[in-house]
């Protein structure tokens, strides 16, 4: 694979990317593209903090307000449906009020009740809606 880098401050940026198949690591380049494009903003009181989304566990709703949960819980201005529409495949709607990061989920469980329990790295527990059960099995692979 060859790689050439043009530097010319008069046109826009721009990546094309000529290859016979697509691979992980072309995934992997138009995700760290996506998200140097996709700047979002945490809130905890007066302080702004940007928003690694590779560390963002879930994105859940509270009191009508939508936090991000990585190791701190931090306040995000949009909604959940906003969201929704603008991040990648790497997150996936597991219920009403939350969307989950595929690659910081630890565990999937069934409990005692027939509920699917979702465990995250942070530790932070949620749970499958039947509605979105389908989805959510099909992208995990179970």
């Amino acid at each position: 694979m060859d790689i050439k880098v043009f530097i010319d401050k008069e046109r826009s940026e721009e990546i094309i990317i000529y290859a016979h198949e697509k691979t992980e690591l072309i995934e992997e380049i138009e995700r760290l593209v996506a998200e140097n494009n996709f700047n979002l903003f945490g809130y905890i009181e007066n302080e702004a903090k940007k928003l690694n989304l590779s560390a963002v566990n879930c994105f859940v709703t509270e009191n009508n307000k939508v936090y991000a949960l990585t190791d701190e819980k931090l306040q995000i201005k949009l909604r959940l449906y906003q969201l929704e529409e603008m991040l990648d495949e790497n997150f996936i709607k597991i219920n009403q009020s939350c969307i989950a990061n595929i690659k910081q989920i630890e565990s999937v469980k069934a409990t005692f009740s027939g509920a699917i329990a979702v465990i995250f790295k942070n530790g932070y527990q949620d749970y499958i809606s039947r509605r979105n059960l389908k989805n959510v099995k099909e992208r995990l692979g179970v």
